[in-house]
């Protein structure tokens, strides 16, 4: 078929010349399109409004003067189309960032906050059957110190090690008891006692045997502090 005649000599060497220059079309989407009787690079550059050079360039294999019915040719995407497409894939970028964003604040988020209003990141929480002891020496056969010989204080737990390490620092929520702090304290693990086994813990509480015994048994949370 006859190339369009609107399209003279010297413009299509100026078109394929410029073609040349063009970077490469890889970054446009195209698809797929198949010739019909009177097609030309020119109509279908008006048709799906797209340059010339494009069309050229993603068809280099394509004589211009030789488009006959059936041809298949890519296409390129407009500008606008390309925008759409950039436009998607920046927001699903931005979706992608946004989700990452949310598993790490979830990662993060697992922290507690004690009642006056610190904020504690913790590693693990362990359900755990809570007593308490006193200073006196009834309840501490080497005295009123803890297992590497420190003061009993408010703080001071006895754990069993093999559960909870000595020296980790925990906070301690859930029991109800007038001699601790209202809503839940800090204490660091660094005394041991032969009853305390497993998933125990005993709270050393500043006072006299008689009210100390009061505590009973409760079941508190330990939050193992980071």
């Amino acid at each position: 078929m006859a190339f369009n005649k609107k399209l003279g000599t010297r413009t299509l060497a100026l078109a394929l010349g410029g073609a040349l220059l063009l970077p490469s079309m890889s970054a446009f989407a195209a698809t797929p399109y198949t010739a019909k009787d009177g097609d030309t690079f020119w109509s279908l550059s008006k048709k799906f409004g797209v340059s010339l050079e494009k069309i050229m360039k993603l068809n280099p294999k394509v004589d211009p003067l030789n488009v006959y019915q059936g041809l298949t040719l890519s296409i390129p995407a407009t500008d606008a189309q390309n925008a759409a497409a950039g436009k998607q894939a920046a927001l699903a970028k931005k979706a992608a960032a946004a989700a990452a964003s949310v598993k790490a604040v979830n990662v993060s988020a697992q922290s507690v906050t004690t009642s006056d209003g610190l904020l504690l990141s913790y590693s693990k929480v362990i359900d755990m059957k809570a007593s308490a002891y006193s200073a006196s020496n009834e309840e501490n056969a080497w005295g009123p110190v803890d297992y590497f010989g420190n003061p009993l204080k408010l703080g001071t737990i006895a754990v069993d090690p093999k559960v909870i390490p000595f020296g980790t620092k925990v906070y301690i929520t859930g029991y109800s008891f007038s001699g601790l702090p209202t809503g839940g304290m800090i204490a660091t693990a660094t005394d041991a006692g032969s009853a305390i086994k497993g998933n125990r813990v005993d709270i050393f509480v500043p006072g006299s045997r008689e009210s100390v015994a009061k505590f009973g048994f409760q079941q508190v949370k330990l939050y193992v502090l980071k």
